[in-house]
């Protein structure tokens, strides 16, 4: 998402892959052009990454929910218009201030491991041009995300709006902090590396929630940690693959 710039995971074996109402009047789903089949194409081509770094991630197959969204929500409405020729290349693209849009091999890892359900609240850390949001609003029942460049947060909020997601909250704010006025929260989703957990957001995070979020040192290799706090408010954590993220912004 937001925080997110040129995100890498190494796979072994000498190869390197590159990963940086429902329905309503805004047809946030309805194909445009030949956009329905290169979403399709995508959706195999992630199928393919998944298989391809299944050693690292336990499963050799996502979620069919999420592969469905995956399927439906349009990419090329959350990329700049000299760009959405490419919105459905499985690689990151470039959303100005220097923030990427990430592959969508990421976004759907990392939506898969949240393990959303339909009553879930979640918080997303660093929103981009909004496209996560987007994917993970529709298998949430709400989406509060925080976004640190006050024009990606303005653009984001009203592409969302536009779009008729009116289940996705956006606001300007250091993401470090979460937002303890919506807590807690059933998953969390940060898209920023940080040399640590955020001990708000561990607060923040429901007993029995979920938490994805890459640690490790800022411009080398992390951790894609996935966090589940038990009904006694322990903090188990798992390794799932190793990423490169750009560091959090802001005072932390």
């Amino acid at each position: 998402m937001s925080c997110l710039d040129r995100l890498s995971v190494v796979l072994g074996r000498g190869f390197f892959l590159g990963v940086l109402g429902f329905v309503c009047a805004v047809s946030w789903a309805q194909p445009t052009g030949d956009y329905q089949q290169q979403r399709q194409r995508l959706v195999e081509e992630i199928s393919q990454d998944v298989i391809n770094t299944r050693t690292y991630i336990g499963k050799s197959s996502l979620d069919d929910r999420v592969m469905r969204v995956m399927g439906l929500v349009g990419r090329h409405r959350f990329v700049p218009a000299d760009l959405q020729s490419q919105a459905y290349k499985n690689r990151p693209l470039p959303i100005g201030y220097g923030q990427t849009i990430s592959q969508p091999y990421i976004v759907a890892l990392m939506t898969d491991l949240l393990d959303p359900e339909p009553g879930d609240v979640a918080l997303e850390i660093g929103t981009g041009s909004g496209y996560q949001a987007a994917v993970l609003s529709r298998l949430v029942s709400q989406v509060y995300s925080i976004e640190i460049i006050p024009q990606l947060a303005e653009s984001a909020s009203a592409r969302l709006k536009r779009l008729g997601f009116s289940n996705i909250e956006v606001k300007n704010a250091d993401g470090y902090y979460g937002w303890e006025e919506h807590a807690p929260f059933d998953a969390i989703i940060v898209t920023a590396a940080s040399s640590h957990i955020p001990p708000p957001l561990v607060s923040q995070l429901k007993p029995g929630g979920v938490m994805i979020i890459p640690v490790g040192p800022a411009f080398q290799v992390q951790q894609l940690s996935l966090l589940r706090k038990t009904a006694a408010g322990e903090i188990h954590s798992q390794q799932v693959l190793p990423v490169r993220f750009v560091p959090f912004t802001g005072e932390h």
